[in-house]
């Protein structure tokens, strides 16, 4: 079984007998669930029946952490080979290192992890500076991705270093450092778009209430708002005034056609 960042495949090699025809393979496993559940059935996996190749891809087929059995069958032609049986547990092969991505949160480290299999565990050291000597460990379960270390020290640099580890007891190897500076219980990202939204609305609905009053005011209630005010002494001397306007007469306007008529006699 070749085992990569728990990607399992399944290989084996040529019978010695002769044929003269292309050798064909047939895969199937069986798991706790099928000896116990099933009276000790064989599965067969689905894209290894009758296949050239001398390997097949059992990833998906092996799904839990139990104990399983494999075996390989050769046919050549109408003859059939006996069973060869392998014994494999996905738990007795090392998880490769995990994926971690480390952020800050006011005075707070955020530790995301991404790992494989997603029933591992993860081990978490923090460390401030350079005292790697003196980490503490934290304890991720299976269930959980993400760890918050809260009350750390405001402009300090911490390093943080993440392995995942199997029931049966193997692990990973660890990440590589990786180290932030804590910026401090500063105002969170969301509140300064937060309060930009909604100095926007409260802006909104003041001009909606003023140019609804001014629409429906009543015409007593609004001359109390907007009263005329008297004219200054220098300006009342100026209305009373009274300008006389002359007609002048009208001219009078011979008819053109008759002009026209005129000239043409």
């Amino acid at each position: 079984m070749d085992s990569a960042n728990m990607r399992h495949v399944l290989r084996w090699t040529q019978p010695k007998a002769s044929c003269n025809t292309t050798l064909l393979y047939s895969v199937q496993y069986q798991g706790e669930f099928e000896l116990h559940v099933k009276n000790g059935r064989w599965m067969k996996t689905p894209d290894c029946q009758r296949i050239a190749l001398a390997h097949c891809d059992l990833t998906l087929d092996l799904g839990s952490d139990s104990d399983y059995s494999l075996r390989v069958q050769a046919q050549c032609g109408s003859k059939l080979s006996v069973w060869a049986k392998f014994q494999f547990n996905r738990n007795n092969v090392t998880p490769p290192v995990p994926e971690i991505k480390v952020t800050t949160a006011g005075d707070a480290l955020l530790v995301s992890v991404r790992k494989f299999p997603l029933t591992a565990a993860t081990r978490v050291k923090v460390w401030k500076n350079d005292g790697e000597q003196q980490a503490e460990d934290y304890s991720l379960p299976a269930d959980q991705e993400a760890l918050k270390v809260p009350d750390l020290q405001e402009g300090a640099v911490y390093c943080v270093r993440a392995q995942v580890f199997l029931k049966s007891g193997m692990q990973s190897g660890y990440t590589d450092r990786h180290c932030v500076s804590i910026t401090g219980p500063g105002a969170p990202a969301w509140k300064q778009p937060t309060a930009v939204t909604v100095t926007v609305v409260i802006m909104l609905g003041l001009l909606v209430v003023l140019f609804w009053s001014v629409i429906h005011c009543p015409p007593g209630s609004c001359q109390k708002f907007f009263q005329k005010e008297p004219l200054p002494p220098s300006l009342k001397e100026i209305s009373g005034l009274q300008i006389t306007i002359h007609h002048q007469g009208e001219e009078l306007c011979e008819d053109t056609p008759r002009l026209l008529s005129a000239a043409q006699t």
